[in-house]
């Protein structure tokens, strides 16, 4: 009997789906068959293919919604965002596509002329996140499978159901099965996949430990292109903020929506110390009214639980290693059932713990650090391995431009969250958040590669210099 993989509801642990672990061998070589018929058709046919999945999602969208906040937790409004985002993004990628990868002429010499085109690699793996499990995988296989490559995507182990749902909706929509293949598993298929020799490049959205696991791999495979898209230590400023209660509702968007399960999520909220009094009030006020609940009470809750036990377990660790390091809590973090992983959105002052790890707590907790003045702040959103999000709130424009100028981020707001990045921009960090492939609007220069041509209709060539003289030559 096959092994099979389950998944099951935060909110609840009630089973709601199981699959069969698949062989990455078997699925890169089933993708490797169909990739050159794929990449033959025209970037038209190819866009119109990925245009039918947008309407299937559509037709689909109660079913994907409930699907995602079932397996996921997450409330039923925020999953209905998550698929608006899978269907935004087809068209998106389609502009992003002709944008970064155009085909041009150029003139040159003698009626020569010089044609830039791009080419797909071919097979890519493609290795999903939980958090998003359809939005964020999509943005890596729209783009690819306009570019013409095949893809082998392997959905985390906690979200199965609704990457077996995001590839049943592309075979709908009438793109090939060995176009896009879908592989069930654990670490060990990941790790498998990763390892294929079939396989021209890997997408990752994940964990910075994962990250670099997978770049020490592709060390030897330079030939491979490597996206990855990881975590963030994420800094909020808050600096002379006039609306205190605008102030206090961004920092709480942007460190407790998704039960704080963003890469983007602030997690060091940084003030001036001895101004910090209102804010943090209007911070607890709003707190005290956050509704932590499954995905389809009523009212709908403003957050719903962790992905599962082991995600709040050790969310519970990291925070009581905060408090042993001299952390004090400003609002604890709460568990109201052992049995379910569902937290309550807290905040520690660590403004005296000299160690402070510098590491992405994934929920919700958000860390406060007083600082003397603008400069320390600065220092203190830089004081990061990470470099994905970073949001100023309040001060002037100077003060923002100076924020914007030195602060090490991929993604740098002003007045706004640092969570919620537009797909219409490219989306990436810097340091550990990273390696210099941003996705998102960018994401179409990594599922494609630049050919340079040189052309004339006609062959014309001589040797003016290092000839010896014909005439010189013996009979």
């Amino acid at each position: 009997m096959a092994e099979k993989l389950v998944s099951t509801e935060p909110a609840t642990g009630a089973e709601i789906w199981s699959g069969e672990i698949g062989d990455a061998a078997a699925e890169v070589a089933s993708a490797r068959t169909a990739a050159g018929g794929w990449a033959a058709h025209s970037l038209s046919y190819r866009s119109e293919a990925v245009r039918r999945f947008a309407n299937v999602v559509r037709q689909r969208e109660t079913e994907f919604a409930t699907l995602i906040a079932r397996e996921t937790g997450k409330p039923m409004w925020e999953a209905k965002t998550e698929v608006a985002a899978v269907i935004n993004k087809v068209q998106i990628s389609i502009d992003a596509y002709s944008e970064r990868t155009p085909q041009r002429r150029l003139e040159a010499a003698l009626g020569n002329k010089i044609a830039v085109r791009h080419k797909p690699h071919g097979v890519l793996a493609v290795l999903g996140p939980y958090n998003f499990p359809a939005h964020l995988p999509n943005g890596h296989i729209v783009p690819a499978l306009i570019a013409g490559n095949a893809l082998v995507f392997k959905p985390s182990e906690k979200t199965p159901a609704t990457g077996a749902l995001l590839v049943e909706c592309f075979h709908q929509a009438g793109v090939p099965e060995g176009v896009v293949r879908l592989l069930i598993g654990g670490p060990e298929e990941g790790r498998a996949l990763a390892a294929e020799p079939g396989i021209d490049g890997l997408l990752f959205t994940g964990s910075a430990r994962a990250g670099r696991a997978l770049h020490r791999q592709f060390a030897e495979a330079p030939h491979k292109i490597l996206a990855l898209e990881l975590g963030g230590n994420n800094p909020l400023v808050v600096w002379d903020a006039k609306d205190i209660d605008a102030a206090a509702v961004i920092a709480v968007q942007s460190a407790y929506l998704s039960a704080g399960q963003r890469c983007t999520a602030a997690r060091r909220l940084i003030v001036e110390d001895g101004q910090e009094g209102p804010l943090v009030e209007a911070i607890l006020r709003l707190v005290d009214r956050l509704i932590v609940g499954e995905p389809f009470a009523d009212p709908p809750p403003f957050m719903g639980p962790m992905i599962d036990n082991a995600a709040a377990d050790h969310l519970q660790e990291q925070w009581l290693g905060l408090m042993m390091k001299g952390g004090k809590p400003v609002r604890r973090l709460d568990r109201p059932s052992e049995a379910l992983p569902f937290l309550t959105p807290a905040l520690i002052d660590v403004t005296d713990v000299a160690d402070r790890p510098d590491e992405e707590m994934f929920g919700p907790v958000m860390q406060l650090i007083r600082v003397k003045d603008f400069d320390a702040a600065i220092d203190e959103a830089n004081a990061t391995r990470f470099g994905l999000a970073a949001s100023l709130v309040g001060g002037s424009p100077e003060l923002y431009d100076k924020f914007w100028a030195n602060v090490r981020a991929g993604v740098i707001n002003w007045n706004k969250p640092t969570n919620g990045a537009p797909s219409n921009a490219p989306f990436g960090g810097v340091g550990l958040s990273g390696n210099h492939r941003p996705s998102a609007f960018y994401a179409a220069d990594y599922c494609a590669y630049p050919v340079t041509s040189s052309e004339t209709a006609l062959a014309r060539a001589k040797i003016d210099q290092g000839l010896k003289d014909p005439d010189m030559l013996e009979g």
